[in-house]
């Protein structure tokens, strides 16, 4: 079995896929991994393939939160969408050929891209989403697309799905339907319902991050696609840990901030107000130490599975990710939320107790004290310490099992 893994997104998008890609190599299969270029150091550590997907996401990200570029006149999201699904697909039609089968997620035009080639080549399809509320469900509302709110009059949650639909034809509807007609594929009427389809999957823990019923979706939840990590904690990361109680962690994983030093600092302030060391990832924003206090600690790319088991807290941006380690190894939570999934994420740790909801982007000296004693308390960090023993951790293994009997059912002859 010959299996193509599409994520065109940040490393929340990438890494899960290198946990199906390690429960699918456990199978026999051959798994080419397409993804942006930023993450080629990640994939070579597992001998995984990389097919680089357009620019680097960092670049872009950073740029977009920063402000220091502006798409050209006239060039807006369709213009833009349009020119990822040919790029997309460019790049991965000849790879995919030999495939048994394609599993998609992240930006939708380069998951469009994905469905149009597995449907030349007559393979399976799969759409994955990493959190409930990214599909259409009666129980929440849809995300909201840039430049065009959901109406504030509106509270049921099918017509909000139903303009849902509206607005992904409306963004995404000419370019995927050019390229479709391009190619020799027939145009859809429903965008986001052919590229989701009537199947997705949910690779999210079913405790953590349930599918609630009844459901319009026949939706698959394997569990989340955890990449168990072996790796040993640097020694200078060692000795800081050893050398004190618990620190607080802060990080934002791939996401880049604004103000990110105002925010270090506020965050360094505060976890030393509630009498605790501070531990500072730097991420994408590129968060460092304020001063020179031996409190202090800065760390790059490590291993969080390991780390998070030794931290009093950790305070993080809500991605899907970094919330399940986090939750995985039983440490409370500060959720500071920027966009898409991270809300979901911070509404949940706080309704299941084992963490707080920072109420916006930009955390203060003053917030973050506030939401960080909540999450020292006895009764938190309980919780937490409970949820841990609920965390599933064969996801990977669940979708890598179905994926292999979707290709063993398509494989068997047609009876007459």
């Amino acid at each position: 079995m010959r299996v193509l893994l599409l994520a065109y997104g940040s490393r929340g998008d990438v890494e899960p896929m290198v946990g199906l890609a390690v429960s699918l190599r456990s199978l026999g299969a051959e798994v080419q991994m397409c993804a942006p270029p930023d993450f080629g150091e990640l994939l070579d550590g597992f001998g995984l393939p990389l097919v680089p997907l357009g620019q680097s996401v960092r670049e872009m990200a950073t740029k977009a939160m920063t402000g220091t570029t502006k798409p050209a006149p006239g060039v807006g999201i369709s213009e833009r969408a349009a020119q990822m699904v040919t790029a997309t697909y460019e790049q991965i039609a000849t790879v995919a050929e030999g495939c048994d089968a394609v599993v998609a997620t992240g930006l939708i035009p380069a998951a469009a891209a994905a469905r149009s080639a597995a449907e030349k080549l007559g393979i399976p399809y799969v759409f994955v989403a990493y959190f409930p509320t990214y599909l259409p469900s009666p129980h929440h509302p849809p995300l909201v697309w840039p430049g065009r709110p959901l109406p504030p009059d509106v509270t049921d949650n099918r017509v909000l799905w139903n303009l849902n639909t509206e607005n992904m034809n409306a963004l995404f509807g000419a370019a995927v339907n050019t390229h479709r007609t391009s190619i020799g594929l027939p145009p859809v009427d429903n965008v986001r319902d052919h590229i989701f389809t009537d199947r997705p999957w949910l690779a999210a823990d079913p405790n953590l991050a349930p599918w609630l019923q009844p459901s319009d979706v026949d939706v698959v939840q394997t569990g989340a696609w955890i990449r168990l990590d072996e790796r040993p904690l640097p020694a200078d990361l060692e000795a800081f840990l050893d050398a004190g109680t618990p620190p607080v962690y802060v990080g934002f994983g791939s996401m880049p901030i604004r103000d990110a030093q105002d925010v270090a600092r506020a965050a360094i302030e505060a976890i030393r107000t509630q009498g605790r060391r501070a531990l500072v990832s730097r991420g994408w924003a590129d968060l460092a130490l304020t001063d020179g206090g031996d409190d202090c600690f800065v760390v790059g790319e490590v291993n969080q599975q390991a780390l998070f088991r030794r931290v009093a807290a950790v305070v993080h941006h809500g991605g899907a990710g970094t919330t399940t380690t986090a939750a995985r190894a039983g440490a409370p939570q500060v959720v500071v939320p920027q966009l898409a999934d991270q809300p979901y994420w911070a509404a949940r740790v706080a309704e299941l107790g084992i963490g707080a909801a920072h109420d916006g982007p930009t955390p203060t000296f003053e917030s973050l004290s506030a939401a960080l004693k909540t999450v020292l308390s006895p009764q938190t960090r309980a919780q937490a310490k409970h949820m841990a023993g609920l965390i599933r951790t064969d996801g990977a293994t669940v979708a890598a099992d179905l994926l292999r009997d979707t290709v063993d059912r398509e494989r068997q002859p047609v009876s007459r």
